[in-house]
């Protein structure tokens, strides 16, 4: 399973969906999806601008969890 922390790190960085979206250059339905849950991948692209916002790694915001 994969979890997803992009609500933790923006919750820690004090960071708001539209402020994100503005610094990332990635659309706000992106980022809302994201945040949400509701989206199903992401683009390299997307990935790259997100952690470059946050100043953070992919594998902070994404984190694998094995399944037992």
């Amino acid at each position: 399973m994969i979890k997803n922390n992009l609500r933790i790190l923006m919750a820690i960085k004090k960071m708001r969906i539209v402020e994100l979206a503005r610094i990332s250059n990635v659309d706000y339905r992106t980022i809302s999806n994201l945040y949400n849950e509701k989206s199903k991948g992401i683009e390299f692209e997307t990935l790259d601008k997100i952690c470059n916002a946050l100043q953070c790694s992919a594998s902070e915001i994404f984190e694998h969890i094995p399944e037992e």
